[in-house]
């Protein structure tokens, strides 16, 4: 139990006294949680939970219908994590609005990895940014198997008119876990570009989205 720890390994005053980076994810969750399960002890309970969900990216791409099924997780428990996974999105994109997103890579690769990276089906996002290249908003467009046809430039250029945007970046997930840009990737990303040069709005890259991370068309040379 927690409480059977000898004070400086408890989670809450290692956070107050080393600082929250020293503690490790199921500790860190173990906070939130504050109580388990009769015979799991919660840090037993958050470190079930994060196998569960696959870790901590899993775990804040979780839905309500989901957590909701975890033996434990009542009502106030499920909305104190959602909360917290709210609010974790929202500060990536407070930042992205108040600097220009190429002088964060890291920020916009952290938000979309975020919002995409666990999904079971593939989702195409785009980031619409302003003409300092400031993230304006952050839209899923376009659910399902995605290809050419399936993904329509009119919708996103009716997006882009809305937001008065600049300039955009694209993004989709691979559930498979592949990070690598396919043939239909790039041909739909050029498809998306030259519509969107009509209008005067830049496609300034497009990223492949999986748990590993992010991987830019603009970098591969395929933009």
């Amino acid at each position: 139990m927690v409480r059977e720890l000898p004070p400086p390994a408890r989670p809450r005053e290692k956070l107050l006294t080393r600082g929250a980076q020293t503690l490790a994810d199921e500790e860190l969750l173990a906070l939130l949680l504050r109580t388990g399960l009769r015979g799991q002890p919660v840090l037993a309970f958050a470190q079930a939970l994060l196998q569960r969900f696959g870790g901590l990216a899993g775990l804040l791409q979780a839905t309500p219908t989901q957590l909701a099924t975890v033996k434990g997780l009542g009502p106030a428990k499920r909305a104190e994590l959602l909360a917290v996974f709210e609010l974790a999105r929202r500060a990536l994109s407070e930042r992205l609005r108040e600097r220009p997103v190429l002088e964060s890579p890291q920020a916009v690769a952290e938000l979309l990895r975020l919002q995409l990276a666990d999904r079971g089906h593939e989702v195409f996002a785009v980031l619409f940014l302003d003409t300092q290249h400031r993230l304006i908003a952050l839209e899923e467009l376009f659910r399902g198997t995605l290809n050419e046809t399936s993904v329509y430039p009119r919708e996103v250029a009716l997006r882009a008119l809305h937001h008065g945007a600049a300039s955009v970046i694209l993004a989709h997930n691979h559930p498979s876990g592949v990070a690598e840009p396919s043939a239909a990737d790039a041909a739909l990303t050029q498809r998306l570009r030259s519509a969107l040069a009509l209008l005067d709005v830049r496609v300034l890259d497009h990223f492949v989205v999986t748990r590993g991370g992010c991987t830019s068309l603009a970098a591969r040379g395929l933009l």
